[in-house]
């Protein structure tokens, strides 16, 4: 079978540090195609990759021939435009996240990607992490018991530096609410399903971050309750000095339920933390190997920095559900779910009120 052509547009960090990679582990796969609307960012890229068919249009990316499928990794407006132009072209779609500027659009993409029976995912990266898979499989086990609460805190130290295109509301949508707190919004629904109802607080601390205006929140916070009954805190910030970033910053998860509860930390990839009802404390449970990878993925978890290596599973994700014609998981839907929560709290923030999700 003739390996399958994948076309990366836009070639920033994300695509440096994430896509390339996962996708040299994909026998099946070949990246034959890329686009920046950066001519300088496109020839770098093309000259670290080998890649030779090169644009600074999408739209002339979309309509070739040897792309079966995209890879999205544009600043968040471009998007949906994107998405929704290679799709009317067949070709299957990987986004980064947030999937859209809103949900209307999100819809928009999940069902042109339905209709045109092409594979689509949202790339909710972390659901990768393996005490992550492991977590939600405890949760559907049953493990949990009844849910009772869902809480998670995101604390990073971004200081005032310039974000580029993350703090120009036209180009980013939202601040830190699409930024970070999105993915654990798509923990939310993994482990607790749908929200029914939330009021939300955002802020923005530095008006100008670098030398350049920011018109985008630094923090969001949203109080949330779910279809379920169960409660859910989530927290996301910025500006938490001291705290430093990525996986050496706090990023933690914990759940209540009726029998136990659980504390996953990004940072601590192959244990969880749990406690039984009526006990005594928490104690930390290791991994089991056959949750340190993605089935099939031929990805060696013993191989490199495990607090990066898993995220690409991903890319394995993509391609596998391509060969195999079946959906990606984390797909369009999932993306449009975490985009309908976040427009629900960007309007909690305005109106100051308590918002219901359809």
């Amino acid at each position: 079978m003739k390996p399958i052509g994948i076309a990366i547009i836009g070639c920033g960090g994300i695509t440096l540090q994430n896509h390339l990679p996962g996708l040299a582990l994909c026998p099946e796969a070949r990246v034959v195609a890329l686009c920046d609307s950066d001519a300088a960012t496109l020839q770098k890229a093309s000259e670290q990759t080998g890649v030779k068919i090169t644009a600074t249009k999408y739209e002339e990316i979309a309509k070739r021939d040897e792309v079966d499928a995209v890879i999205v990794a544009t600043p968040n407006f471009l998007h949906a435009p994107i998405a929704l132009t290679a799709i009317a072209a067949g070709k299957h779609v990987l986004c980064e996240k947030p999937l859209a500027m809103n949900y209307a659009e999100a819809k928009q993409m999940a069902e042109a990607a339905d209709k045109g029976g092409v594979r689509h995912m949202t790339a909710f990266t972390y659901r990768f992490v393996p005490a992550m898979r492991y977590l939600a499989h405890l949760v559907k086990s049953g493990d949990l018991g009844q849910p009772y609460h869902y809480r998670s805190c995101r604390l990073q130290d971004w200081d005032t530096r310039n974000l580029g295109w993350r703090q120009v509301k036209r180009l980013a949508g939202a601040g830190e609410l699409g930024d970070m707190l999105s993915h654990r919004i798509d923990f939310a629904h993994l482990l607790f399903g749908p929200v029914q109802q939330l009021v939300a607080n955002l802020k923005q601390w530095h008006p100008v971050r670098g030398d350049a205006p920011n018109d985008l929140e630094d923090w969001v916070a949203i109080l949330a309750e779910f279809q379920s009954g169960a409660t859910g805190v989530l927290e996301s910030s910025k500006l938490a000095s001291g705290r430093n970033e990525s996986w050496r910053s706090l990023d933690y998860v914990e759940i209540n339920g009726s029998e136990r509860s659980f504390v996953f930390i990004t940072g601590e990839w192959n244990k969880l933390q749990t406690g039984k009802a009526g006990g005594s404390g928490l104690e930390t449970i290791t991994i089991p190997e056959e949750f340190w990878k993605v089935p099939g993925s031929p990805r060696d978890p013993r191989q490199g920095d495990p607090l990066v290596t898993f995220r690409y599973d991903q890319a394995w994700e993509f391609v596998d559900a391509i060969r195999n014609q079946r959906p990606c998981r984390p797909s369009f839907h999932d993306g449009a779910r975490a985009q309908a929560v976040m427009d629900a709290a960007s309007r909690s923030a305005e109106t100051r009120q308590w918002v219901e999700l359809e």
